[in-house]
């Protein structure tokens, strides 16, 4: 930059032609002393202007380092937002799962509740049936009836041990479903925090 300006005033310098000399006074030593200031004058402009190509270039190269650290983060947080989708993804998938065992779950807990209820109407049934036999029992005390009524206390103890373990059943169903039901929220709690945007 500075090498054409400088070969300009040269060929600019060389191309006035000095007049005849002049007598001390006279207007040339003006003319030299006018070169001197306009060499010195371009020397000047073309340090100058180096100094600004050599702070342009130095910032050129800065910003080209931040720009390639700039595309390193943005590279880093593309992997991470795929992880993220990723992560998402199997999350969905598990709770997909999980929604299908408790369903599957809740139905069975539906019939073991169906079927108490039936044990239920049953061993309603043979109280009254054993209510029947005693009142016959307090009149007359007959062998075939003492039979039946023996026959039927046995059904009804085995009907109250059958309904006690069907309950028990079924409330460790409850507790299972209760206990499902709860970590279901809190995978759909993470998986709505993970899909806000950052």
């Amino acid at each position: 930059m500075v090498v054409p300006i400088l070969c300009l005033l040269w060929a600019i310098a060389t191309a006035v032609r000095p007049a005849p000399v002049a007598p001390l006074g006279g207007p040339e030593p003006a003319q030299y002393e006018e070169l001197t200031l306009l060499f010195h004058g371009a020397l000047q402009l073309g340090q100058a202007l180096n100094g600004v190509y050599k702070a342009t270039e130095a910032r050129l190269t800065e910003a080209g380092r931040n720009l390639g650290l700039f595309d390193q983060a943005l590279e880093f947080l593309g992997r991470e937002v795929n992880q993220g989708r990723d992560a998402t993804r199997e999350l969905r998938t598990s709770l997909s799962e999980i929604q299908a065992e408790e369903d599957t779950l809740h139905l069975r807990a539906e019939a073991t509740a169906r079927s108490l209820r039936e044990v239920a109407r049953a061993q309603h049934a043979l109280r009254n049936s054993v209510r029947r036999l005693q009142v016959q029992l307090r009149g007359a005390w007959l062998g075939q009836a003492h039979q039946e009524f023996e026959n039927l206390k046995d059904r009804a103890d085995k009907q109250n041990h059958l309904l006690w373990a069907l309950t028990g059943h079924v409330q460790r169903q409850q507790r299972e479903m209760a206990e499902q039901q709860q970590w279901l929220r809190q995978i759909q709690q993470r998986l709505h925090m993970a899909a806000l945007p950052a």
